[in-house]
């Protein structure tokens, strides 16, 4: 086997966003664009000759193919040894304890996490660094810069490898390991929860079902929920990852675990539904007749986390992203710990993480995890939340009352207006900007601006400061509406409009969502003038 070194040249649209490169997947199947990111990867990251590299995805289309590049090129460039998940598989919170397992410098996820899969849908690969975590900015801006100049990639000369035989191989003089890529993670999980007690729950008659949305979580939830808790054979749902997710959009919502929630709302629902999504490091929850907002989980979980066992001794802080309702704050204050508000985005979370100053985090997108690894954890979420119920003996609608009781209620809800053509939806958001001086003193029907903002985040570990986060505008009485544009998507733009209203203990807990956001959403209306930029009169996704 020789290394061999094949010319390119430069693609201009290799910027990774907030989770990685995104594109469709015949972008990726261009000549040379994943081989010449792979390469700026290696070309410009923190790894120590013959180290470790871990690579992994959620088994959607190309991902395989992918792979097989990503360990010959990883050949090429020096390193000593490649972690790969059987069939290509591994889901990115594994991916990060795997990382962190290993002492590996980093890893490879090929995920477009929430988008569909195929040949005609989306691609992505991001790079995770030694704690396991999404590369910080001034690692992916250092990729996108190398992008843009390259010129050339290395690859050893070697067949495919079988990637789905568990065992050892050489590439070059790199050694490859085939992994169960389920095994370290559920040990993981058995170190966290109380395995015993849900058991123990599953066979006094408590049920469950969940939606793998035939995405990643399949073999893992398998495997934890109906082999080692006793949960009954078909209490996972679609758990065969596939290609294309079944054709189906594997975004664990409202929308698109429809199915799931219908059962959940109707007179044979078990006692608790979850779903996950692509990529496995998002999460649903349904209590019967019972929905969970992900910032009502996160607060919910945080008040109860010390039920757990790898939480008993309880929490050194909670971090939720902006656009996630303050909820958690609440939680933070009656616990006596700190709260940090910081910009969309897991990488945030890991500065936190890693200096001890929180141990749960979440994002408002069905996003919550704590530092057992360094990403969000759909299926930790769930195993979390069925610790909880198994200890305390109460259901979702209990649990949920009873904290709202305590704390207040965060009415929420998340507009999604997807596939805007970008400049208009630029306008928007520069027109936006521009009057956000303006907007204090201004009413909006019975609402009255208190203030407005370009939202910024001074990080409290390195002193990195991240502008232009979102755009705020806060009502007298704690409401609030948040704009942002997303950068999760492959084409045009997706503008997101999070509204919330927050009621008091002693207020109406009781009462239906849009009811209590009616003059919020046309406060937002008014204010951004979203039908007059975007043409749309109405959110493509509610959740």
């Amino acid at each position: 086997m020789t290394i061999q070194t094949h010319l390119s040249t430069p693609y201009p649209d290799q910027k990774p966003g907030t989770s990685g490169l995104r594109k469709k997947v015949r972008v990726f199947q261009q000549p040379d664009y994943a081989e010449n990111f792979i390469q700026a990867v290696f070309d410009v990251v923190d790894r120590p000759e013959g180290t470790t590299l871990v690579i992994g995805g959620d088994g959607r289309f190309h991902n395989r193919a992918v792979i097989q590049q990503a360990i010959r090129i990883a050949a090429a460039n020096g390193y000593g040894r490649v972690l790969v998940g059987r069939g290509g598989i591994l889901s990115t919170p594994a991916a990060s304890h795997v990382i962190r397992l290993n002492g590996a410098s980093g890893g490879l996820i090929l995920s477009a996490s929430h988008n569909p899969g195929g040949p005609d849908e989306d691609f992505g690969i991001k790079y995770n660094i030694a704690n396991g975590g999404p590369a910080p900015e001034a690692v992916t801006e250092a990729i996108f810069a190398r992008t843009q100049v390259i010129d050339r990639w290395l690859a050893e000369d070697s067949p495919d490898i079988d990637l789905d035989r568990i065992g050892t191989t050489s590439v070059g003089a790199m050694r490859v390991e085939v992994i169960d890529p389920v095994a370290d993670y559920a040990a993981l999980m058995e170190q966290l929860f109380d395995f015993a007690a849900i058991a123990r729950a599953a066979r006094s008659g408590f049920t469950m079902a969940f939606d793998a949305m035939h995405a990643v979580t399949g073999p893992y939830a398998t495997e934890i929920l109906e082999r080692r808790l006793g949960f009954p054979a078909g209490t996972v749902r679609n758990g065969v990852p596939l290609e294309d997710f079944g054709g189906h959009h594997p975004d664990p919502n409202l929308v698109h675990a429809h199915a799931l929630h219908e059962l959940m709302m109707g007179p044979d629902a078990p006692d608790f539904g979850a779903a996950s999504d692509g990529d496995g490091d998002r999460n649903l929850v349904i209590g019967r007749g019972q929905f969970v907002t992900p910032s009502d989980s996160l607060a919910m979980l945080a008040a109860n986390a010390h039920l757990a066992p790898g939480y008993a001794r309880g929490l050194k802080g909670i971090a939720r992203s902006m656009p996630t309702s303050a909820a958690a704050d609440r939680v933070a204050e009656a616990l006596g710990i700190p709260c940090y508000e910081t910009p969309t985005g897991w990488k945030f979370f890991g500065t936190l993480l890693d200096a001890g100053m929180a141990t749960i985090c979440g994002e408002e997108s069905a996003g919550t995890g704590s530092d057992h690894v360094r990403e969000k954890d759909g299926l930790w979420a769930v195993l979390l939340w069925l610790n909880i119920l198994a200890v305390r003996g109460i259901s979702v609608a209990e649990l949920a009352r009873e904290h709202w009781a305590r704390f207040g209620r965060n009415y929420y809800a998340r507009h999604d207006y997807e596939g805007i053509e970008t400049a208009r939806a630029n306008a928007l958001v520069e027109e936006l900007t521009a009057h956000l001086p303006a907007l204090p003193g201004s009413r909006f029907g019975p609402l009255v601006v208190a203030a407005a903002d370009s939202f910024s985040y001074a990080d409290p570990v390195d002193g990195s400061v991240s502008t232009n986060q979102g755009l705020r505008v806060l009502f007298e009485g704690g409401s609030r509406v948040v704009f942002r544009l997303s950068g999760t998507g492959t084409q045009g733009a997706t503008l997101r409009v999070y509204l919330e209203a927050y009621e008091a203990a002693d207020g109406a807990l009781d009462r239906e969502t849009p009811e209590m956001l009616a003059d919020l959403i046309a406060a937002a209306e008014a204010i951004a003038g979203i039908a007059r930029h975007t043409g749309r009169t109405a959110p493509d996704v509610v959740t």
